[in-house]
């Protein structure tokens, strides 16, 4: 007689799912230890090249100030330009715009908490939302993981970031002989802004679904705590806040007035959102399913349009965020500084360092508009690099060979990166020196300052030529090495002389071999020279990309 197999749960009391008990917290925290070790071991390199780009700016700009303004008559006159309501909007209220923690606070505080800001963003997205997105979550869920311990292990390891780099500015800030209570001031409202937009930026990793779209609602919200922030240190009065300022994570931070009247309650704002934020990420993890988001998607259209049929209309349309936000960018810092740069003229100490850096021709603000138009070169070089990077990152995905697998040639599919970093990169520098003529508000400098603000185009065809030729040689290091050049460019052609780098060394980076506008005297053989070093790098570059594996 055959016996007819039973299933494995028969004659068993199987409780329903739906009237299960809830895992307790204990069991959804398991493996959070290991869990933040390896975040830790997978981040730590970009969390350390974080402190010290961002922390390292502390003594550069401390000893810049010190030769700027070496007298207090050259503190007050500073106090009276920062006190300008361009200023205010850009770099914050000056609370103690007379002393040199004060200077440091109006040049260098609001780049810090931005740049703070974005980095948490990207670090808990990275190893949040794209790990999901990827489905290495899944994977580790498969072991004895618990549900929340990825998103645990991610808060505690940003968090630590957050205050190391916070130690990291007190420590240099006390080095540099600054006031103690205003230093650990000072770094302490850094420490908040990262903990607080750690918060947000788990927040909006449970919100959406993709990594790109959590990292553009976690810069989209940054952009709106900065707007906010600055339209209510215009309407301030003095160093005054506005009452809209405490509508902004920004503001709170600002408002811990280091080397000023220090507050230290908005700290305590601070953490608290950055709780809030995290509570509130493991309440819509535990509810929803791996792999979802709680913003509903839009469906896409069943055919594609025209557009998206070419590989440059797909990564218009891919990269379209990213490239309006470089726009107004570059568009609103040229319409900033043009109306600053005839008050920071009569700021300048006569006979100082920077007096004579700026003098070029005999015309210190000519000097002045020159660096800014050096700056329209660096953002529109920014652009031009992350153009270019996204094609690795369209094959590191696995997208490219889709493409290929088609009648597309590489030619054509790497040639898109190229033209849109070209024609944008372009339009940026178009737009941004005309923002900066027209606050400048001299007649007849339109087109000399547009002309200063287009001369950086060569430069940006180096770093496009950089970008391709790390793509065709060195595939999987191509997005860091582009970067890390760039960076490296940025600080030497602004901090060179500081930084002690020979002057031979300073002028062969392509943004100080460029030719300073208007304050030094036109020369073609720069460009020239920039130019068809960017396009052999491009050309070496596009050869070794046609006959190397894809993906590699």
């Amino acid at each position: 007689m055959t016996r007819v197999a039973q299933p494995p749960l028969a004659g068993r009391h199987v409780t329903p799912a739906a009237v299960r008990p809830a895992a307790s917290v204990v069991s959804t925290a398991v493996g959070t230890g290991t869990m933040l070790r390896f975040v830790l071991r997978r981040n730590w390199l970009r969390m350390l090249i974080w402190i010290i780009v961002l922390a390292g700016m502390v003594p550069l700009v401390y000893s810049s100030q010190q030769e700027a303004f070496p007298t207090q008559a050259a503190r007050d006159a500073y106090a009276q330009v920062a006190n300008t309501p361009s200023v205010a909007a850009l770099t914050g209220l000056p609370y103690a715009a007379g002393s040199l923690g004060g200077i440091l606070v109006i040049k260098l505080w609001m780049t810090l908490a931005v740049g703070m800001a974005f980095a948490v963003v990207f670090l808990v997205t990275r190893n949040g939302r794209a790990d999901e997105e990827a489905g290495r979550t899944e994977l580790l869920r498969a072991g004895v993981l618990g549900r929340h311990a990825p998103t645990l292990a991610t808060a505690a390891a940003t968090a630590a970031f957050s205050a190391v780099m916070g130690l990291a500015i007190t420590a240099l800030a006390l080095a540099c002989g600054l006031d103690g209570g205003g230093s650990w001031t000072l770094g302490a409202s850094i420490a908040g802004t990262g903990i607080a937009f750690t918060g947000v930026a788990l927040l909006c990793g449970q919100l959406t679904q993709t990594s790109r779209a959590a990292n553009a609602l976690g810069s989209v919200i940054i952009a709106l705590a900065y707007l906010v922030r600055a339209i209510a240190d215009v309407g301030a009065t003095d160093a005054t806040p506005h009452p809209l300022s405490w509508a902004s994570p920004i503001g709170w931070a600002q408002n811990m007035r280091a080397y000023g009247d220090e507050n230290w309650w908005p700290f305590a704002l601070l953490v608290a959102l950055g709780a809030i934020g995290c509570c509130a990420a493991l309440a819509i993890e535990s509810r929803r399913d791996l792999g979802a988001g709680v913003l509903p998607q839009r469906p896409g259209r069943a055919r594609a349009g025209a557009v998206l049929g070419s590989p440059l209309g797909l990564l218009t349309r891919l990269l379209i965020g990213p490239m309006i936000g470089w726009l107004v960018g570059a568009t609103l810092f040229g319409a900033f500084f043009g109306g600053v740069a005839l008050k920071m003229v009569d700021v300048l100490e006569p006979g100082s360092a920077y007096a004579i850096a700026f003098a070029g021709r005999g015309d210190p603000l000519a000097g002045i508009l020159g660096l800014f138009s050096m700056v329209n070169g660096m953002l529109a070089g920014g652009f031009a690099v992350q153009a270019v990077c996204a094609a690795r990152i369209e094959e590191a995905n696995g997208r490219l060979e889709a493409q290929l697998a088609t009648a597309l040639s590489r030619t054509r599919w790497l040639g898109a990166p190229i033209v849109l970093a070209l024609v944008w990169s372009a339009l940026m520098l178009t737009c941004s020196g005309a923002a900066l003529a027209g606050s400048y508000g001299k007649a007849g400098a339109f087109g000399e300052l547009v002309a200063a603000s287009l001369s950086y185009l060569p430069a940006c065809v180096v770093l496009i030529g950089i970008a391709v030729f790390t793509l065709g040689w060195l595939p999987r290091l191509s997005i860091t090495i582009s970067w890390a050049l760039y960076g490296a460019f940025v600080v030497v052609a602004m901090f060179g002389p500081l930084l002690r780098v020979p002057d031979d060394v300073v002028n062969t980076t392509i943004f100080a071999a460029t030719p300073r506008l208007p304050a030094d005297d036109p020369q073609a053989t720069p460009l020239i020279v920039l130019n068809l070093v960017g396009i052999v790098l491009a050309a070496l570059g596009l050869w070794r990309f046609r006959r190397r594996d894809i993906p590699a």
